[in-house]
């Protein structure tokens, strides 16, 4: 999808600008790369990253070279002209340019998740197929937490009070924060990333940003870009923008809901809905199916870490299940009310902790594959419901990295170097969580067994 960026000459784009951020999502959506002066940037400068940094852990540290490479060899660090952007939160003008991972022989690299969201894509283009999507981020803003021993706390507002909760839709509990979101409000007009809704979620200082639907890879880089505009302007305010899954105990977590439609290219219409009856397709259901048949195995993809499982645990709106029913927010897989030409299927099992470019991809796969296979959904669930056990989401990070191991389907999608070298981080996740002892077990073991 071109930006009207694209019509303006990158020189002038950049005019006064002295750095620039070159950085692609590793396999967790963390921003790497290097900072380059601008000069070397329009010269066209090759720009190198090692390829192992692409499966750099959440605790800074690599797994095996066997999974990205003896030799550890270099990546090619290719930018998007439609995203490059200056940051309008810095005093100082810097800008900041989402880059695709190339390998050095032009091809995009099996490590990439943007390029592995790109690939899945391509492939409905090449079935005259063009999925839109859309976002719903929640986070949770806090006040700086300088002992990690002890729980999160919301910030102190303008009006000198901290926030205790049932502020749930009010359009007044975030004006004690206004300073704050009006920056991100005019960042996001700054960066071209358009809003449709904004509200405060059911937790305490929680919240709610919605982004308007479109190609999946501009989607992708959009909610990218967001988070990484979350943290940096809520540090200016002296506040911690935090995107865990699960971060306060008995509160509701948070999510990254995807919403999900195909419009056919010649007629540009939903292919969801039939054009003359406006019933339900084959191929909604089969996307349905798709989902139902691959996301259990998947599901590592969408909920990345230890505390991912935490929200699913404790299912405050967050469904631990791929059932599926109209407008019903247990299900995992809603149909939300609409007209029929807006049918889409919205996936609610990704937390807002997870990659947004290999959240979409695993979604947009798994819809296609039932596409390709002709895979039946379950009947609707109605009212309410339990899941039955074919349906049901793996418990926790061991569970879920079994059963993306097993899965065949998985490495059919994207392939078996990606999937080996996710796992092999995630595992090196999981181990470092399980070398510490938490709170509770000190509070209620030691003195009781």
């Amino acid at each position: 999808m071109t930006s009207p960026l694209s019509a303006v000459p990158m020189s002038e784009r950049l005019s006064g600008v002295a750095d620039i951020e070159c950085v692609t999502p590793d396999l967790n959506g963390i921003p790497r790369g290097k900072v380059m002066t601008v000069e070397g940037f329009l010269s066209d400068r090759r720009l190198q990253l090692a390829r192992g940094v692409l499966l750099q852990c959440i605790m800074g540290g690599y797994p095996e070279a066997e999974f990205y490479g003896y030799d550890d060899g270099d990546l090619v660090l290719h930018p998007d002209a439609d995203q490059v952007h200056v940051l309008p939160w810095l005093d100082q003008s810097r800008a900041l340019a989402i880059c695709e991972a190339v390998e050095l022989d032009g091809q995009l690299s099996g490590l990439s998740t943007r390029a592995l969201l790109r690939k899945i894509v391509n492939q409905y283009a090449e079935r005259g197929w063009t999925p839109v999507v859309a976002t719903e981020l929640e986070f949770f803003l806090f006040e700086p937490n300088r002992d990690d021993t002890q729980a999160f706390q919301p910030p102190i507002g303008l009006d000198g009070r901290r926030e205790v909760g049932a502020g749930a839709f009010s359009v007044s509990t975030s004006n004690g924060l206004k300073p704050f979101f009006d920056e991100i409000s005019a960042g996001m007009a700054a960066l071209g990333i358009p809003r449709d809704t904004f509200m405060h979620e059911m937790g305490v200082s929680q919240f709610e940003i919605n982004f308007v639907h479109g190609d999946p890879v501009l989607i992708a880089d959009q909610t990218f870009l967001f988070k990484h505009m979350l943290h940096e302007v809520a540090l200016k305010h002296g506040l911690i923008a935090v995107c865990m899954a699960k971060p306060l105990a008995r509160v509701p977590g948070c999510s990254m809901h995807i919403h999900q439609s195909i419009v056919d290219q010649r007629s540009g219409q939903n292919i969801f809905t039939d054009a003359d009856t406006q019933a339900p397709t084959a191929a909604f259901n089969h996307f349905i199916g798709g989902l139902q048949h691959c996301m259990a195995e998947l599901t590592l993809l969408m909920a990345p870490y230890v505390n991912s499982y935490q929200r699913f645990c404790h299912a405050y709106a967050s469904p631990n299940n791929l059932c599926w029913s109209h407008d019903n927010r247990a299900a995992g897989l809603r149909i939300p009310a609409s007209e029929p030409v807006a049918r889409r299927v919205e996936n609610r099992l990704p937390g807002a902790d997870a990659n947004p470019y290999l959240a979409v991809a695993a979604s947009l796969a798994a819809g296609l594959y039932g596409m390709d296979h002709r895979c039946e959904p379950s009947a609707p669930a109605q009212g309410e419901f339990s899941a039955p056990d074919e349906l049901v989401l793996p418990s926790t990070l061991h569970e879920a990295i079994n059963r993306l191991d097993r899965s065949e389907v998985a490495r059919e999608l994207f392939g078996a170097e990606f999937i080996n070298g996710y796992l092999a981080t995630k595992r090196m996740e999981l181990e470092s969580f399980m070398d510490e002892i938490t709170p509770w077990e000190r509070r209620f073991l030691g003195s009781q067994v």
